[in-house]
């Protein structure tokens, strides 16, 4: 039997021991230490971060700097802002990761799935044919080549590069 180890996913499984006691999405640009926090870059009203926790590798989450549960309250400088951050959080993702496809998405609330809850963000996942393997189709696995720091770096390139 061959075994992968994960062990920067236990504190995930056991309730995210260790985690912010607040919102981790507003401490984590006010901490200003966006390396260590995994944002890859900011705009005014929005920033990109990786997802702690990533369903495939150049997983990114855009968050709102304020703290705001859904679209209906957001100022009209966010909504003005939130169309060219996504369209440079898919650009980066692309020329970082050249993926086949993309997941976009927005859960708003316990229910619909949200692990932030209270705070908008969009996931940015890349996809490519054949990702769901059998690892986390039935052994609940998921198998990633590359670490965060990786994904920081190629991320941070891309961002750079494709600036809109």
């Amino acid at each position: 039997m061959h075994r992968l180890w994960a062990p920067w996913r236990r504190a995930y499984v056991e309730g995210a021991a260790g985690a912010p006691s607040g919102c981790f999405l507003c401490e984590f640009p006010a901490a200003g230490d966006d390396r260590r926090h995994g944002i890859v870059w900011r705009w005014n009203h929005w920033y990109a971060i990786l997802n702690a926790y990533p369903y495939s590798n150049g997983h990114l989450m855009l968050a709102l700097v304020r703290h705001e549960e859904g679209f209906v309250n957001l100022r009209a400088e966010e909504a003005a802002e939130l169309a060219p951050a996504m369209r440079h959080c898919e650009a980066a993702v692309r020329a970082a990761y050249e993926p086949q496809g993309l997941n976009v998405g927005v859960n708003i609330g316990r229910p619909a799935g949200a692990g932030a809850v209270g705070h908008l963000h969009v996931h940015f996942v890349p996809r490519w044919n054949g990702d769901t393997n059998f690892m986390s189709t039935v052994g609940a696995t998921r198998v990633l080549p590359e670490s965060l720091e990786s994904s920081y770096e190629r991320l941070r390139v891309a961002f750079e590069r494709e600036r809109s």
